[in-house]
């Protein structure tokens, strides 16, 4: 089932009522599922190979405290957050300043991820140091996806309450 971008978000707690979460593709929710977008966002970090490093080394430790008292939900937020540093970073790394693409995010795509329509900006030299921050958040993002716990966890949840 895709993510479902019509719930409150300000309004549901994601801890209580894990049946309203949806998986989605990639990052989906990533800044609106709450309360772990409030427990997560504040240790995500990519400015440089360091800063990255105790981000991710912080998220991956949150990433396994869900897995350990089964929160599913928790995890998977987690692992939204590791790969949301591997591609933030890696933007960062491709254009400078961040800017992929041109122009403003249409009204009704806000809060979605994706080109909607509006073409790349070129990309600039690579950023070595971003490029390094990239790395190691995609390093824990893959050790997050391949945990098997992970993995048993996300079964378990999609076949209770669907992808």
């Amino acid at each position: 089932m895709p993510f479902d971008y019509d719930l409150d978000f300000t309004a549901v707690d994601f801890r209580r009522h894990p049946e309203l979460y949806r998986v989605g593709k990639g990052e989906q929710g990533v800044l609106l599922v709450q309360p772990y977008k409030g427990e997560i966002l504040p240790h995500w970090r990519f400015r440089t190979p360091e800063v990255a490093r105790e981000s991710a080394d912080t998220i991956y430790g949150l990433f396994e405290a869900y897995l350990k008292v089964h929160d599913f939900v928790g995890a998977d937020m987690a692992r939204k957050f590791l790969q949301m540093g591997y591609t933030r970073a890696r933007r960062y790394a491709n254009h400078r300043g961040g800017k992929k693409y041109a122009g403003p995010v249409p009204a009704d795509k806000k809060g979605q991820s994706g080109a909607h329509g509006r073409a790349e900006m070129p990309r600039s030299p690579e950023d070595p140091v971003k490029a390094e921050a990239a790395a190691i958040f995609k390093a824990k993002w893959d050790e997050a996806r391949a945990n098997p716990a992970y993995q048993e966890q996300r079964a378990e949840f999609e076949a209770r309450y669907g992808k």
